[in-house]
């Protein structure tokens, strides 16, 4: 490789921000896609994101992005990796950073606005052709998501605020593509602080289950008093 390199050129690249949002619904983990109505690839199918304004700090900028293009306003993203790969954008060199958030879907009402022509909550495991590199960005994204959610209780991000424990199991099912045995599943979340509600499921067509909610107060409590870890 030649290093004779004017200096120019080192303030020639352009920076994007690409947000995988995740959610939760029907057993399945959903990320969000938006089709493009611009070129490249108009038509196909991206997770939302555009390039940053020179004079605009990194998380204003995701902020702006997902608002502009999904009118998702007060999600809380995070920022995830890096891609830089020299050619994964066919116009130039466009370096981008990944933001992921966890969202309850049915708390969302996400839409297609800007140059984006539709929205989509696609599941991962039916993900349809993605522009870009946006496969490999939603696909290492979510590694990290299934990392976390055997050491954090981010499952509770994405379920609903009252769930069953099916749905927190199927969850889990989902995220690792394995089946898990019921009674070792409850075992297996005994240790974790869960208010069982006095509350059932509503108008299902089985035998309603019991509700429970995650007792985010007495995790940190836990956390702090007795060096508790999360394991899953």
């Amino acid at each position: 490789m030649s290093y004779k390199i004017k200096f120019d050129h080192f303030f020639s690249y352009s920076f994007s921000l690409d947000c995988a949002i995740f959610g939760y619904k029907d057993g399945k983990i959903h990320v969000l896609l938006i089709k493009r109505a611009m070129e490249p690839y108009s038509g196909e199918w991206a997770i939302p994101g555009n390039l940053v304004y020179p004079d605009e700090d990194l998380p204003i900028a995701a902020s702006r992005i997902l608002s502009e293009l999904t009118k998702l306003t007060d999600v809380e993203l995070h920022q995830g990796q890096t891609f830089g790969n020299p050619n994964r954008h066919p116009q130039g060199r466009v370096i981008t950073c990944a933001y992921f958030a966890l969202v309850r879907i049915d708390d969302l009402v996400a839409e297609a606005d800007s140059w984006a022509e539709e929205v989509l909550w696609a599941p991962m495991h039916e993900l349809p052709s993605l522009a870009f590199d946006h496969k490999e960005i939603v696909e290492s994204t979510y590694a990290d998501l299934r990392r976390k959610l055997q050491y954090e209780p981010i499952c509770f991000d994405l379920l609903p605020e009252k769930f069953t424990l099916n749905e927190m199991q199927q969850l889990y099912e989902y995220a690792y593509n394995v089946e898990m045995d019921k009674a070792n599943f409850r075992k297996k979340i005994k240790s974790i602080p869960l208010i069982h509600l006095e509350e059932k499921q509503k108008n299902v067509k089985h035998r309603p289950a019991n509700l429970f909610s995650f007792d985010a107060d007495r995790y940190k409590q836990l956390v702090e008093e007795e060096n508790y870890l999360f394991r899953m």
